[in-house]
């Protein structure tokens, strides 16, 4: 059983399993959200970047982007995409959120696709959101999201999916604890080799789900100030079944005691 290593798994399928998701829609409002509550970004992390999807759009829009992943092989994708749209000059950094270290700080950190609810626990949450307040300029952003309590209840539950694609099968099953707020994924994909035979992986991954007061308390004291949730990218108020959380934070600014 490969523990926690469903993305290096799944590196090579990874954007066509989230062709649903619009990053170009997420990039946009993550650009709008900084302006109205700081300024327009110039450089910026995207902390575990994955495939680069994000870290892309926002290269596109014209930021200096660096891009964190734990993930080697979710990294080699991501670059192999930025050199391919001539992207050449963005530091991808092989490293653990929980310990990320920058050359220097940055106007926004970003934090997609429920990355944060891969954290065991409140503690490392505000380790995270600590490094984040060290590495941001004074009124830097932060954006993250997370995946709600609707979705975790609702939509993975102990619900089991099927994932195809050519030469590729993926059996998923869920398990939630919804006293601990804790979410298994056991995976076994099964990737077709050169001579036709199947070769199978197993994997399981684990989240976390963060309750809004948890998540405010974290800011709070890592140093951050709160300055939004949404459920939808559009600035829209949360509802019971959002599916995913949308949050801006960011450091004070230097004259703020």
């Amino acid at each position: 059983m490969n523990e926690n290593g469903i993305y290096d798994i799944l590196a090579s399928r990874y954007d066509g399993i989230n062709a649903c998701v619009e990053h170009a829609e997420m990039a946009d409002f993550f650009l709008e959200g900084a302006r109205r509550f700081s300024y327009a970004p110039k450089t910026a992390l995207d902390l575990c970047c994955g495939t680069g999807s994000m870290l892309l759009e926002l290269a596109r829009r014209g930021l200096d982007m660096q891009g964190a992943d734990i993930s080697p092989n979710m990294l080699n994708t991501a670059r192999e995409r930025l050199y391919d749209e001539g992207f050449t000059d963005v530091l991808l950094l092989c490293q653990d959120m929980r310990e990320f270290e920058l050359y220097g700080t940055v106007d926004a950190i970003t934090c997609c696709l429920d990355s944060l609810n891969h954290l065991e626990n409140s503690k490392d949450l505000e380790q995270v959101f600590k490094l984040a307040c060290n590495y941001l300029e004074y009124g830097g952003i932060l954006y993250f999201d997370l995946n709600s309590k609707y979705k975790y209840e609702h939509i993975y539950g102990d619900n089991a999916y099927i994932l195809e694609e050519d030469g590729m099968y993926c059996g998923w099953e869920n398990f939630y604890d919804s006293k601990r707020g804790i979410a298994e994924f056991r995976l076994s994909v099964f990737e077709e080799c050169e001579d036709g035979r199947y070769e199978r992986t197993d994997a399981v991954q684990r989240e976390k789900y963060f309750s809004h007061r948890t998540v405010l308390r974290a800011l709070k004291n890592a140093g951050l100030e709160f300055c939004g949730v949404y459920g939808k990218t559009d600035f829209s108020e949360p509802t019971d079944t959002d599916e995913r959380l949308y949050y801006f934070a960011r450091r004070p600014r230097e004259d703020v005691k």
